[in-house]
């Protein structure tokens, strides 16, 4: 189906979706006055539909010797204009000739004749060079100029195809304002106006716009070329006729709730009034902060209630999307059309996915099935073990210590009762599309939130990789570091806080959004064991979360002085503090017994449980981490921390 994307191999190399943009085309470099086209979101690649459509193979009269190939790969510069070729061209593989999309409909002439702006005919100067365009654009680059030799004058190609009044006339008379014509304009937008467009209020940057002075009103070319039509009957956005105002109108949107403050579509009968671009807002989506479709209506009519995505408050009487299945789940119009929020597709008429994710089968009140060890049965342990180091569990490799968890009847296999009951697929909010739980990790991978590295379970869909504990992070989030509100992701606060924990900058945080708490847990910290066994005690550690301490202290492991306001690991009476990174290390996402490729060497994972500690062959002091790796094929080669691994290749 076209909603799930559509193959151009010879464009690019993912789906692309269908799409609407004025935006400059990465497939050619240029803007085109026809906004259809395709796009590929992880990217970010836009290509215009006309581009899409250009056949495999050309013959060009001025390269009439051979055939010319479609490529999708920049080749140096076009040998017809000599500007730097973007994306797609046509290439000669014989003649190493190219050629871009553009130039092969239209080769730029040896010669142009632009008297209505300049009394000289402008010659293509046919040696690549840096120069300063008299159009004044400001673009800096090296490129192949028109020149007046006559005049020491030099225009880029687009530049003096601007230049034309055939392009663009001085005066001309446009569908949004009858009243005067509106005039070219190639500076800046006078310092009376307020810099924007009329019609879609997008701040004026091209070096050409048109403009009525009599009153005040702007366009781009944009909307030169694509006005917005004058009435719209578009059932998906309202039952009646939508009629355009181009004017200045300050107005509250009844699809998204938001203020505008120009352009609006109106209907008269039911003074509804909406934003150009919520025209265009989906019927029926998924969002990556709920597990169900969600559905634009015109009147959510949930009082009291909250966006399930920014967490602030719902008008009820505007318009948004909630979920028919969860009564009370809504969603501003423009937060669940986000970016960071919806993959971008549209649902309507698409059935929503029943498959089954459940990742085990009951046998009995004590007995399940699950899908990763199909082979045997679990048998569950409602107690745990008082502790035993070489009992981890297989998902989140950590140690099964006194939780509850699932035993093969008939081997060593363990899984936490948290991690069994992971489902096989789920959202998150750091991805928009369904995750899919992968076992069996033949060497090991990074996380993405956390960045730890694990051969556990994991959470995958294409690049997006999750370990089973970052994975299994959901709103509302609650952690015992902060009982009192519940913790959710909000993308913007990473850029302006640093973790809590651990005081350092994470690309992905969790914060709370109660007025005046504003803490912050980066999702490593977020998932720190509770509890821990280490060899400095004889009983478990316990993860404190910072102490205003005054005074100086030092971590019993490393010696080294630490931060008391960051989280740390201590012991039962508290005399001892222990950095968090101290205790775990860098592999303890690992599964002891089990072996990985790391730069390039192999490695077995070790318990570091003996009597004496082995030294690190790197840095040469005895490995204090409870996890530690081993080189395959040698007796006593260890390497203690992910640093070290990187230098075991000179061993």
């Amino acid at each position: 189906m076209e909603s799930e994307g559509v193959s151009l191999p010879l464009i690019h190399e993912h789906l692309m979706m269908p799409w609407n943009d004025l935006r400059e085309g990465d497939c050619c470099g240029r803007l085109d006055s026809n906004s259809d086209g395709y796009y590929c979101k992880s990217c970010d690649f836009f290509a215009h539909r006309k581009c899409s459509e250009s056949p495999e193979y050309i013959d060009l009269p001025s390269h009439s010797v051979h055939t010319l190939q479609l490529r999708s790969k920049p080749d140096n510069f076009c040998d017809l204009c000599h500007r730097t070729i973007t994306n797609l061209h046509y290439r000669c593989e014989i003649c190493d000739f190219d050629v871009d999309l553009f130039c092969a409909k239209y080769p730029p002439p040896e010669v142009i004749d632009v008297s209505e702006t300049h009394h000289h005919k402008l010659t293509l100067f046919k040696e690549q060079t840096e120069f300063d365009c008299d159009a004044k654009c400001g673009k800096i680059g090296y490129e192949f100029p028109y020149k007046c030799h006559e005049c020491d004058l030099a225009f880029h190609l687009d530049c003096v195809l601007n230049l034309s009044e055939a392009k663009h006339p001085a005066e001309l008379n446009h569908t949004c304002h009858n009243l005067h014509p509106l005039k070219l304009h190639t500076s800046k937008p006078p310092s009376y106006s307020d810099g924007k467009c009329r019609l879609c209020g997008r701040e004026i940057k091209d070096r050409f716009f048109y403009h009525c002075s009599s009153c005040n009103f702007s366009l781009d070319m944009r909307c030169v070329l694509n006005p917005p039509l004058q009435s719209v009957l578009d059932l998906k956005a309202h039952a009646h006729q939508l009629i355009f105002r181009p004017r200045l109108y300050s107005f509250t949107c009844n699809a998204c709730g938001l203020s505008g403050d120009r352009s609006p579509y109106i209907c008269f009968q039911c003074d509804f009034m909406i934003h150009q671009e919520c025209l265009s807002l989906p019927r029926l989506i998924n969002i990556n902060r709920h597990d169900h479709h969600v559905s634009r209506t015109s009147v959510l009519g949930v009082v009291n209630s909250v966006c399930g995505v920014c967490r602030k408050k719902v008008d009820w009487t505007w318009g948004g999307y909630s979920c028919l299945r969860c009564l009370g789940y809504v969603v501003h119009s423009k937060c669940a059309t986000r970016t960071d929020m919806w993959n971008g597709k549209e649902l309507e008429g698409v059935p929503e996915e029943t498959e089954d994710i459940e990742p085990y089968v009951v046998i009995d009140d004590n007995t399940i099935q699950h899908f990763s060890h199909k082979e045997h049965y679990l048998r569950f342990h409602v107690n745990g073990l008082l502790w035993e180091k070489n009992k981890r569990c297989s998902a989140c490799t950590h140690p099964v210590c006194l939780q509850s968890f699932y035993g093969c009847i008939d081997c060593d296999f363990i899984l936490h009762q948290k991690c069994a009951e992971s489902p096989r697929r789920k959202w998150h909010v750091l991805h928009n599309d369904r995750l899919t739980l992968v076992t069996g990790i033949s060497d090991y991978f990074q996380c993405e939130a956390c960045r730890r590295i694990s051969n556990g379970f994991m959470y995958q869909c294409g690049d997006k990789e999750l370990d089973v504990l970052c994975g299994s992070v959901s709103e509302p989030f609650v952690h015992p570091s902060h009982p009192h509100h519940p913790l959710y992701y909000i993308p913007e606060v990473a850029e302006t806080k640093q973790c809590d924990g651990c005081n350092k900058w994470a690309p992905y945080v969790l914060t709370c959004i109660e007025s005046g708490c504003e803490i912050v847990i980066c999702f490593d910290c977020a998932t720190l064991p509770q509890v821990v066994k280490h060899r400095v005690d004889d009983y478990p550690l316990s993860l404190c979360y910072g102490e205003e301490a005054s005074g100086k202290c030092w971590c019993d492991i490393c010696e080294e002085m630490m931060n008391p306001k960051m989280w740390f690991y201590t012991c039962k009476d508290h005399r001892a503090s222990l950095h968090t990174k101290c205790v775990l290390g860098d592999f303890e996402g690992l599964m002891p017994r089990s072996t990985l490729k790391l730069f390039t060497r192999p490695f077995e994972v070790v318990l570091n449980n003996s009597l004496s500690r082995p030294f690190c062959r790197v840095c040469e002091s005895r490995c204090m981490y409870h996890i530690i790796l081993k080189m395959l094929g040698t007796l006593d080669l260890y390497i203690c921390s992910f640093e070290c691994a990187s230098y075991a290749e000179y061993f």
